[in-house]
């Protein structure tokens, strides 16, 4: 079967990519954005917290404020960014990637002590992404390339992080998958993140194929 491109497809494709700090998600990202580009697709990469002016008050305030408070702020940008970078792109036929959505909207106030039923209740109006793609890793081997790199955050600093980060995508994604979201679990474990990105490839060209039939 000829796959037609991505881009002849009137509505783009949302792609989030989320995971435990150290998964290697900025670099799989960037991978498939570039295998995406090279089948002929028009990308658009972003992230979270957004490059727009509620994004900027998060990662200003991550080390500050707390709670429920933060918690809010970074939902707030998730539905300014889908509004002022998400939807355009993909009503204009692009593909868009966004390291770091729902997901970890679920997950990284957590550490907090904030309740899960509340973060999900404040998230549930996102978009959803089209494909949710999870990156798992074992926590030691989180861990161990936090200890190289050095903490980017103070959630990052707290004694076991890695496997608690580790237990809690493993929650959000139950959550996620029971709410009907198209999730694709990625083991980053003992594959390059060039491989994994090509995983994801995959799974997006199947996707497409299905739409052909």
């Amino acid at each position: 079967m000829k796959l037609r491109p991505f881009s002849s497809h009137e509505r783009g494709v949302f792609v989030s990519v989320d995971g435990p700090s150290g998964a290697g998600k900025s670099t799989i990202v960037r991978h498939l954005a570039q295998l995406l580009v090279a089948n002929g697709e028009a990308v658009h990469v972003t992230a979270e917290p957004s490059s727009g002016p509620i994004g900027a008050l998060c990662r200003a305030l991550t080390e500050t404020v707390t709670g429920y408070a933060l918690a809010c702020l970074y939902a707030a940008d998730r539905y300014h960014h889908v509004e002022a970078e998400v939807r355009p792109h993909t009503e204009a036929g692009r593909t868009v990637i966004s390291d770091r959505y729902v997901p970890s909207g679920l997950v990284v106030q957590r550490f907090d002590g904030i309740d899960p039923a509340f973060l999900w209740q404040i998230n549930a109006e996102a978009d959803r992404p089209d494909l949710a793609v999870i990156l798992e890793a074992d926590p030691e081997v989180i861990a161990q390339r936090l200890t190289e790199r050095g903490p980017h955050n103070r959630f990052q600093h707290s004694p076991g992080s890695s496997h608690a980060e580790v237990r809690f995508y493993r929650q959000a994604t139950e959550r996620l998958i029971q709410a009907g979201f198209d999730v694709l679990r990625v083991d980053c474990n003992r594959q390059p993140p060039e491989q994994s990105a090509a995983f994801i490839r995959d799974r997006l060209t199947s996707f497409f194929a299905h739409g052909n039939e």
